[in-house]
């Protein structure tokens, strides 16, 4: 679990770098919005199976860093999350969060991909 959430909240960091870094205005607003919503979705996520579970997550010091542009974070993103969501707990508010943060990643998919 501790992997997992720590990917989900690399990937604020690695957003807001790709961010600054763009030259595309609306990858960078896209980019913008995404990293700004991560962190609140992660911490209502990390505190509810704390709470399920009953004991306090712990978490790897690794780091990876961005992709080279936000598209392919993003879907590196969507691929990790797709394969590894089930080492979450299955009760239905976690999953439901879950949906919140591949939500916020679809979102923005469609964002980086249809509007230039």
């Amino acid at each position: 679990m501790g992997e997992f959430i720590l990917s989900l909240l690399h990937s604020a960091t690695n957003t807001h770098i790709l961010h600054w870094q763009t030259k595309s205005f609306a990858e960078h607003m896209a980019l913008g919005e995404f990293y700004a919503a991560m962190p609140d979705l992660i911490d209502a996520l990390v505190e509810a199976t704390q709470g399920v579970t009953g004991e306090i997550i712990q978490f790897p010091a690794d780091y990876y860093p961005p992709a080279e542009d936000g598209l392919t974070e993003l879907l590196e993103l969507r691929e990790f999350f797709v394969e590894n969501r089930d080492v979450m707990p299955r009760d239905r508010e976690i999953q439901n969060l879950l949906d919140g943060i591949g939500d916020q990643i679809d979102s923005t998919l469609y964002k980086l991909r249809f509007l230039k």
